[in-house]
């Protein structure tokens, strides 16, 4: 340790009492947390890229300073979804800041991890009060059946109105107008149960009428239209 002349002049005094740091909530105790082994936690995020042109969810579930298990989800920019395929094979294994000083490929990831750090180590989990926190494998519950992001995808412009695409239930085929041509319902396709289906052995055509369904009034729709082509 090298300090200065002024410093090596002055005479020690001693401190008061070393309390250490606060402790934090962690899976269901409060933790002083004085090495990166302390830290445990499962939590989500969001990040962005510098233009802003898609963003990162990115669901991290930390035991003992070790990423163990890492869900990315990237949404609005096609080389996003190569680079979270590239992160994933980085991120696991890693201390939470190695993982932070590691170049996940894609702005948006990185800065996605750069939340959630600041998240966990200041104890804001989800699971900061779930006792012994949850198991390796949980983040796959945010995807539902199919294991699937959740995605709401929907477009409208002033002229002609709005066209919902894609929803949490699925792509959706048709919507369903009422006299004033106000969507009252819409038909939808869900992808994870069509693609189970076919993987099942079933014809492509059969799969795709099982995983089809309606919400809403769509029965009482007065017409349909097709959110794409109409």
């Amino acid at each position: 340790m090298i300090y200065s002349r002024e410093v090596e002049q002055m005479c020690p005094i001693a401190r008061g009492p070393k309390n250490g740091p606060a402790p934090i909530p962690q899976e269901g105790k409060w933790v002083q947390s004085k090495e990166v082994t302390d830290i445990s936690g499962l939590t989500h995020g969001v990040g962005w890229c510098a233009p802003q042109q898609g963003a990162c969810k990115l669901t991290l579930n930390v035991k003992d300073g070790i990423i163990e298990e890492a869900l990315i989800e990237t949404i609005g920019c096609s080389g996003m979804t190569h680079s979270a395929a590239m992160a994933s094979e980085l991120i696991t294994g890693k201390t939470i800041l190695e993982a932070l000083n590691t170049d996940l490929v894609c702005d948006a990831i990185n800065t996605a991890m750069r939340e959630l750090f600041l998240q966990i180590v200041y104890g804001r989990t989800q699971t900061a009060f779930s006792e012994g926190g949850l198991p390796v494998g949980a983040g796959l519950e945010d995807l539902g059946k199919g294991l699937r992001s959740q995605v709401g995808t929907v477009y409208s412009t002033d002229a002609k109105g709005p066209r919902y695409l894609e929803v949490a239930e699925g792509y959706i085929t048709e919507l369903g107008l009422d006299k004033n041509d106000e969507i009252i319902g819409y038909k939808f396709v869900h992808f994870g149960t069509m693609m189970d289906l076919i993987k099942g052995g079933k014809e492509a055509g059969e799969a795709l009428e099982a995983a089809t369904d309606k919400y809403g009034r769509f029965d009482d729709a007065v017409r349909t239209v097709d959110p794409r082509q109409e």
